[in-house]
């Protein structure tokens, strides 16, 4: 019988640089309660501020672009047919 091993498994964006990690259970648990004292939530005027800066962030422009684009295309496919 074979024994599975979990490994940690980083999660990287576009360019390949690492942006996440997935742990093991047994190496979340020595973290959880560190993690669970970080801030977990911003106040309402931390989020509009946010929301303010996202529309003039380029990054985040071109993110919003390319979801719409692929978005009206799954749409017209589900959505707009014709029987």
């Amino acid at each position: 019988m074979t024994k599975t091993v979990l490994k940690r498994q980083f999660i990287t964006d576009a360019a390949g640089n690492p942006i996440g990690v997935i742990l093991p259970l047994e190496e979340f648990a020595l973290v959880e309660e560190i993690l669970e004292q970080q801030p977990q939530t911003l106040s309402e005027a931390d989020k509009l501020n946010q929301m303010e800066r996202a529309a003039h962030d380029p990054l985040f422009m071109a993110d919003l672009r390319e979801t719409m684009s692929a978005f009206a295309a799954v749409d017209a496919e589900w959505w707009e047919q014709t029987y």
